[in-house]
């Protein structure tokens, strides 16, 4: 018998009380949709959503030596990172295959926050104590002290606006910094999972569920709705974004996941480097793919791709889009059938069904809010 405990975030009562639909997720008890998929969606695409992603974790790298132990875990530049600056990244084995991907904050120049996926908390933790040595910095896992709301889409910054007068706009996109939010002083960052503007706060939990009511009641005159992981998957595979243990695993690398941007080999060596090296100068045996069905069918994970007669890989993640209204998914394939515009087949319940090889973004907002920070 399982008898593992199930956690809770601290808004668990909030979202039974609302009527979700909870379930357990990464080994806490989640929603995962409230007044459904489609209506949450466009939500999001349309105005705003909040999200409650409490379960991630938190991980504080402090002290002189901060910069050398994430530059050594790390397969992005962190030394490129000034502090307000943020940038997505991934943790990785000596082979290359990758433990996590990540997001990291720089707060001040020896002090750095690291946001985990949540199912893999303990390994991660595990990991950076295991690599500690050798290094002059100090590490906290603040998992469960801190909290992670998440406001996403256009009407966001509005609605930031109305609980932040202080909030002068020049927070832009992977920035983060300190803000006033309805009487909290809480690190914020514009970033976010859906493809739309948004941002990340991250206020202690004893707070959580305060400054979730607030940005509840400033958001109700912007048709905010509260969002779950039902329609963050989707949000989130329309814009191409990798969930870890669907397109990153420990058998998928960075340069096969699409990945090579955050995969900076010129730096410094970091686990897996060498590996990831060979693999560059070799060519990915795989890639990742957008595939985009041309029949009404709706891939999902697992389906075998098909091109030129034969099996050639496999969907990771895939759905039917709310906002395009086709099948979409993302694959990992032979590098033949990832070139643009490839025939493709999809078996869907036993059938072959036509598809095509198109660019993993199937959604791009049309207006971006801000220039990108370099990542």
């Amino acid at each position: 018998m399982n008898t593992t405990e199930i956690k809770q975030t601290p808004l668990h009562a909030w979202h039974v009380a609302q009527g979700a639909k909870m379930a357990p997720f990464a080994g806490f008890s989640m929603p995962i949709q409230y007044s459904g998929i489609r209506q949450e969606h466009d939500a999001v695409r349309a105005r705003a959503g909040l999200f409650d992603v409490s379960h991630m974790g938190n991980f504080f790298v402090r002290g002189p030596g901060a910069l050398a132990f994430l530059q050594n875990l790390t397969t992005n530049n962190v030394a490129k990172l000034a502090p307000g600056d943020v940038h997505y990244s991934a943790l990785c084995y000596p082979d290359g295959g990758v433990i996590d991907d990540i997001l990291v904050y720089a707060l001040k120049p020896d002090e750095y926050m690291v946001v985990v996926n949540a199912s893999n908390i303990p390994k991660d933790w595990d990991w950076f104590v295991q690599h500690r040595d050798g290094f002059d910095c100090q590490l906290e896992n603040a998992s469960e002290s801190l909290s992670i709301l998440s406001l996403q889409g256009p009407e966001s910054e509005a609605i930031l606006r109305e609980l932040a007068p202080a909030y002068d706009g020049s927070l832009k996109t992977y920035k983060c910094g300190t803000l006033n939010v309805a009487g909290f002083d809480i690190l914020v960052g514009r970033t976010g999972y859906t493809g739309e503007d948004g941002f990340e706060f991250f206020p202690k939990a004893a707070d959580t569920q305060a400054l979730w009511d607030a940005l509840v009641k400033a958001g109700s005159a912007h048709g905010v709705l509260p969002i779950g992981l039902a329609a963050r998957d989707t949000l989130r595979l329309e814009s191409g974004y990798s969930l870890y243990g669907h397109e990153l695993t420990a058998s998928i690398n960075p340069l096969e996941a699409g990945l090579g941007w955050i995969t900076d080999l010129d730096k410094s060596d970091f686990v897996g480097r060498a590996a990831l090296a060979k693999i560059r100068e070799e060519g990915p045996a795989r890639k990742m793919t957008g595939i985009e069905m041309t029949d009404l069918a709706i891939p999902r994970e697992g389906c075998e791709v098909w091109h030129g007669g034969r099996k050639v890989g496999v969907v990771t993640s895939g759905t039917l889009s709310p906002t395009l209204g086709k099948g979409i998914a993302l694959a990992l394939v032979e590098p033949a059938a990832a070139v643009r515009g490839a025939d493709l087949e999809v078996s869907i319940r036993g059938a072959l069904k036509p598809a095509k090889a198109v660019p993993r973004t199937f959604y791009k907002r049309t207006k971006p809010v801000s220039t990108p920070a370099a990542a």
